[in-house]
């Protein structure tokens, strides 16, 4: 009998939470059902095949001793494998929550975990050589000041390698809706496109994964509905 008064509270406060809860509460609260879901751990091998993929490079070599961060880190060690790299910085609003959350984990990692605000980046300009984002602008609440931050920390030709959700409606957690228009503007100025992919995602409801238009290279049109883009731009050093 228990079980079945418990329940029905606990839907509702999920419920409530995505309704009502802070941005922040949101995504710790994702990230905590992750982490049990996965056996108390995060899974992460995935992020080389796919970082890898949205940079064009088919393997690490490029990242030897460079200064390699990561905006929108979350907690599950994305650079973890990039080894040959001479620093790994994971940067996110919540990295100090992540570090209370779920210490011993990101002890794992090989990285620095760097807590920014959503006005700053606590680094000096034209720290890193080349700084990834994967799908994580799109949570920030000041866009233009971000984007700002990620150019300013980026070293005269350095790289800027992206990707992006296009045209997905916002939510409490992800707030921005993002267009190749407003990326254009507010990111990528003051860099050249060497490598610029777009496409409507995968089939998942058949198993397919959601990037697996941009591994087989058959992009799909995406008729101005929900896409991905993935972006490699790098600095002007004048």
């Amino acid at each position: 009998m228990k079980r079945l008064i418990e329940a029905p509270r606990y839907l509702f406060s999920r419920a409530w939470q995505y309704a009502f809860g802070t941005k922040a509460s949101c995504e710790m609260s994702y990230w905590k059902r992750c982490f049990c879901r996965e056996g108390n751990t995060f899974h992460n091998s995935h992020y080389r095949k796919l970082i890898l993929a949205v940079a064009g490079e088919e393997d690490e070599g490029f990242l030897a001793d460079k200064v390699v961060a990561d905006f929108g880190c979350g907690p599950r060690g994305s650079l973890s494998w990039a080894e040959n790299a001479g620093r790994r910085i994971g940067i996110d609003v919540l990295a100090e929550r992540y570090q209370k959350a779920f210490p011993y984990e990101l002890a794992k990692h090989g990285m620095e975990y760097i807590t920014c605000s959503e006005q700053e980046i606590p680094l000096p300009s034209e720290t890193v050589d080349i700084l990834f984002t994967v799908n994580a602008l799109d949570h920030v609440r000041n866009l233009d000041a971000m984007c700002s931050e990620i150019r300013r920390i980026i070293k005269p030709g350095g790289l800027l390698i992206g990707s992006f959700n296009l045209n997905h409606r916002p939510t409490r957690a992800e707030p921005q809706l993002l267009t190749e228009r407003r990326l254009d503007e507010l990111l990528f100025t003051g860099f050249s496109i060497e490598q610029r992919r777009l496409s409507a995602p995968g089939k998942v409801k058949s198993g397919e994964n959601l990037y697996a238009p941009f591994y087989t290279g058959n992009l799909r049109n995406p008729a101005e509905g929900p896409a991905f883009l993935w972006v490699r731009a790098r600095k002007s050093i004048y």
